[in-house]
Formats: C-alpha cells, structure tokens, sequence
C-alpha cells in the first residue's frame, strides 16, 4: 500500500472528512483491521485564507510547497490538496516535488466522463467558480461548465466561509444552496460539482433529483485506487 499524503487544515473541517472516506474505503477494499497509511500537514487556514483574500497566490503556494516537501519528505508516495480553490497553486507546488498531485478536477473529470455528463453546473468558493484555473481544465474535456449569477455566486461564497469551514449547518443557507441548484439546473446543467470541499457537509445527493459530483468523495475515491496500484 502507497503511502497518502494529505495537505490540509484547508478548513479542518473538511480534512476530517478525507481521514475517514480514505480510510473506510482502505477497510472495504482490504477487509480485516486495514486502514490508510496516511501522512497529514495541516496548515492554519486564517493564513491560507488572508493570501485569497489579498491576492497573493504566490506566497500562499510557498506556504503549502514547504508542507507538501514536507510530507515528501516523511516518505508520502503522493499527494492531495485537500481543497479545490488552492489547487490553483498547484502548479507551484508541483514544481518543487518528486511526487505526483492527485488533482481534484482531473478526478472529478474522469467522473464525470464515466456519467456522461455534457453540461455540468459549478459551485465553490468565488474563486473556484469565477477564475479560470479550475473551469478551464474541465472546459478543455469538452465538458461545459454553468456557474450561478454574481449574487449567487457570492451568497454561496459567504456560506462557505462564514459557516461551513466553522462547522456551522444552517438549514436556510441548505435552502439557498437548493435553490441556486434548481437554477442551475434549469439552465440545463445534468449535474452539480460540489466543488468546494465543504459543501458535502450541507448537500448530500438524496436532498436534490440532480447527480451531485461531491469533490471531497471522489478524490477520496481516487486516493484510495492510488494507493492500491500495483
């Protein structure tokens, strides 16, 4: 079994959920008292989130190149953002490391492929669904990618900040994500992504008639095969 490397804390929140998917899916795979050799960096996100905010993406790559060498470092075979708006620094990051990222997006494309999903609508933080880093990698598999309006867009953006990376489940702000999903929805999209690792904790797929793509399952999913690759 290959060896996870988990860089997170991106909220923690979410990272929790990683350590238990990745795990049961080790357990269901192997059976008995196996579980996942996982290696964890978690970086305090209040200094993640101050580099989104001011814009400056380079320094916020330094931060997390120097935990993921870190977890190169302490023999990780490979890698995963625990978070999709950072993976647009993953480049940079890449850049410094002998292992290889596990993207989030090429694991939710390949999903997506396996559904035959066409038409796809996007929810995330402002910058996963606004800027081109992360649509543009889907849009290229010839995938089209809807995002909701601007005042959407920054309701959904607000949730996830001011309640979700806080562990906070508010049942009006679940309504707002439905309604924005329906939206979605009738503009044509023949699925959601849950494209922000938190979402999963608001939205679950029996609470919509619409295939949800929750990103933090996937890649759970995707880590798991990795490992267990000859």
């Amino acid at each position: 079994m290959k060896t996870i490397g988990l860089l997170g804390g991106m909220s923690w929140e979410s990272t929790v959920s990683y350590y238990t998917l990745i795990n049961q899916g080790i357990q269901s795979e192997l059976g008995g008292l196996h579980s996942a050799k996982i290696l964890l960096g978690s970086v305090d996100f209040q200094e993640i989130e101050t580099c989104q905010a001011q814009g400056e993406w380079e320094k916020s790559g330094e931060i997390l190149a120097d935990y993921a060498k870190g977890l190169e470092a302490a023999g990780a075979d490979f890698l995963l953002i625990c978070t999709n708006t950072m993976h647009k620094v993953a480049p940079q990051i890449q850049q410094q490391l002998t292992i290889p990222i596990l993207h989030i997006a090429d694991a939710t494309i390949d999903q997506l492929k396996q559904e035959g999903i066409t038409k796809v609508g996007l929810l995330g933080t402002k910058y996963t669904m606004t800027q081109d880093f992360y649509k543009e990698r889907i849009i290229d598999q010839g995938i089209e990618v809807l995002i909701p309006d601007e005042e959407a867009i920054e309701r959904v953006n607000t949730v996830i900040f001011d309640e979700l990376c806080l562990g906070t489940i508010n049942a009006a702000s679940k309504q707002q994500y439905l309604a924005v999903i329906d939206q979605l929805k009738a503009e044509g999209a023949q699925g959601i992504i849950l494209g922000c690792t938190e979402i999963g904790l608001l939205i679950q797929q029996a609470d919509v008639d619409i295939p949800l793509f929750d990103t933090t399952e996937i890649h759970c999913t995707a880590a798991v095969k990795k490992a267990l690759a000859e």
